[in-house]
């Protein structure tokens, strides 16, 4: 073992390790006790910001994720740390202009991020152009990223040639990302060869443990010469998450890769954070178990979890398995991507609208549309020209780099958001997530600004009222039928309850002095359910997020009418008919359920 060495360490712990497993729950509150101990370990790196958590920390935690930075890079003097980048996408689902890309990075840089790991869903490296150059500028540590997938055109060879280009672009290091879990040992021990023999950069493996083989991935990887893994510690890893950092060390010690971690030390950490995990218990999910069905189905960690949460609150987990069963099929329809944000949210969107509406591309989205234009950059493989056709018609498709369409958006975007950001940090949280991000900063200065709260641990979350099963009930307004259940109870106020109910499966949370007061305003909200070819509806629920038309306005069949959101994916309503606009019974911001009638055409 004449390439022997000590191997480093990067825990995800702050991160990815509760993305991948409490649909990325965890509070602030819960990191900074441990902190200390933590920068004790001796770890090359601490993964503690960027993907999913900023926006977790905007739409459910009300916690400002640059203060959460601040903090932990305080907490954590003698630690690097790092973050996942998603190149021009930088942590939101579409691609930023440039100036929005370099004055991100640089806020990272100055808020206490060390190291970059920056990735493009698409590996399409004309994505990570700008972002690489702004980490260089700021004096960090770039990471160049491969997702690393299986298809008919992802072999060896072109991930060696990614690598090379990486280095071209500056790279510092090179990770192998397998969001997934689809590396196999032997396939990572040739991958890891191939690429420590073309590239002389540091080389780490990321390696989700869904199909239980992350750990023997990362023994043949080091084997091979890989410099780093990621790991997770134990009360947070396996599953759909990472192989267990006391594992890890425990597996080397002794031998020429030892790491020279404390065992004990880290020991006393998987306890404390054994505790923390309990708090979350609502978020836990069956479907982020170790499973190998991921070599077949691709779905990654983090979206096993979110996405067996969100089906859960449409009232639709029992379709899991046709949604596991269609996201192959999506993915082949749109030329292999490799399986991360925002791509697995495109495929996993439309495999979900696929499977509920009982019909293949009944309902496009508007982000496979944008795709499927060039959108995100070249797809991998050739996309199916018959879907393609029918999502965008004869519309060009753009084979540039897409941020090239864009112009800058910095200043517009200080514009809009006017005197509810304090700092350019502000105006950043408002260009990740424009609606969510404004909502956030307004509720900030408001001092209204409440967290999802914590069910206690005699409440399941999955219909538990104190120590009785929850209420499950019909109720009859004007001829509509209402599937009403009490999930649970909050904080009361002088004269008033808090109750936690379903309405048709969709969860609320609402305030009355009486459950009566609740059904007769439920009623007096209640749209009935389309019967006629004129009634546009929904397919999934969500939110509106804007009516185009008006009252009176004529329409064509196939015409948007609506676009609203669901599992944070952008969807345009169409009208099945010729005709006038009778009437609109929604506006920007409602919530709506599949069968209601939304806008009736005449």
């Amino acid at each position: 073992m004449s390439n022997a060495k000590k191997i480093e360490v990067t825990d995800l712990i702050l991160r990815d390790a509760h993305q991948s497993l409490i649909a990325t729950r965890m509070r602030t509150e819960d990191m900074l006790p441990i902190c200390d101990k933590l920068d004790q370990v001796g770890y090359w790196s601490l993964e503690v910001w960027g993907g999913a958590t900023f926006d977790a920390c905007v739409r459910f935690l009300k916690e400002d994720p640059w203060e959460r930075l601040r903090q932990l890079r305080e907490a954590l003097p003698n630690t690097r740390l790092q973050m996942l980048l998603r190149g021009q996408n930088l942590l939101g689902y579409r691609h930023y202009a440039d100036d929005v890309v370099e004055a991100f990075v640089q806020k990272a840089a100055d808020n206490g991020i060390d190291v970059f790991r920056v990735f493009d869903a698409l590996n399409d490296l004309r994505n990570l152009e700008t972002a690489m150059k702004a980490v260089k500028k700021a004096g960090k540590h770039a990471q160049g990223t491969i997702c690393y997938t299986t298809s008919p055109v992802h072999t060896p060879a072109l991930f060696v040639k990614q690598a090379e280009q990486l280095k071209a672009m500056g790279a510092d290091s090179i990770a192998i990302k397998d969001m997934a879990g689809l590396l196999t040992p032997y396939a990572t021990y040739e991958l890891v060869k191939a690429i420590k023999s073309a590239v002389d950069l540091p080389l780490v493996i990321h390696s989700h443990s869904t199909a239980g083989l992350a750990p023997l991935c990362q023994l043949k990887a080091i084997e091979a010469g890989a410099d780093r893994i990621d790991t997770a510690i134990s009360a947070f890893a396996g599953g759909t998450s990472h192989p267990a950092t006391e594992s890890q060390v425990a597996a080397l010690k002794g031998t020429e890769y030892d790491t020279g971690l404390d065992l004990e030390l880290i020991s006393e950490i998987a306890d404390y954070f054994r505790e923390v995990r309990k708090k979350y218990h609502q978020f836990e999910s069956e479907f982020t178990r170790e499973d190998v069905s991921v070599q077949i189905n691709q779905v990654p960690g983090g979206m096993m979890s979110n996405l067996a949460n969100q089906l859960k609150e449409q009232n639709a987990l029992d379709k899991i398995n046709e949604v596991f069963d269609e996201i192959p099929r999506v993915r082949k329809d749109l030329g292999y991507p490799p399986l991360v944000t925002p791509t697995s949210q495109i495929v996993g969107t439309q495999a979900v609208y696929n499977v509920l509406a009982g019909q293949r591309y009944k309902t496009i989205t508007n982000e496979v549309k944008r795709y499927l234009q060039g959108g995100y950059g070249h797809p991998p493989a050739e996309v199916d020209e018959g879907l393609r056709k029918k999502a965008i018609g004869n519309e060009t498709v753009n084979e540039g780099r897409p941020a090239d369409l864009l112009a800058p958006e910095l200043n517009k975007l200080r514009q809009d958001i006017g005197s509810l950001a304090n700092s350019e940090e502000d105006v950043l949280t408002y260009a990740m997530f424009p609606d969510l991000g404004r909502e956030f900063l307004q509720q900030r200065k408001d001092g209204t600004l409440k967290p999802e709260e914590l069910l206690p641990a005699e409440q399941s979350g999955q219909g538990r009222l104190g120590s009785a099963m929850a209420t499950e009930f019909r109720i009859d307004v004007h001829g509509e039928t209402y599937e009403v259940a009490v999930t649970g109870v909050g904080n009361t106020e002088p004269g008033k309850r808090k109750l936690y109910l379903s309405l048709d499966g969709m969860p609320e949370e609402v305030v009355f002095e009486s459950l009566n007061e609740y059904v007769a305003e439920a009623g007096g909200k209640g749209r009935k359910r389309a019967t006629d070819p004129g009634h546009v509806s929904t397919a999934m629920p969500g939110n509106v997020v804007d009516v185009l038309v008006q009252e009176g306005d004529p329409v064509t069949a196939g015409q948007a009418v609506l676009i609203t959101e669901a599992m944070k994916m952008e969807t345009e309503i169409h009208s099945s008919v010729d005709g006038t606009v009778k009437a609109i019974h929604v506006s920007k911001g409602d919530r709506v359920t599949p069968g209601e009638v939304l806008i009736e055409i005449a």
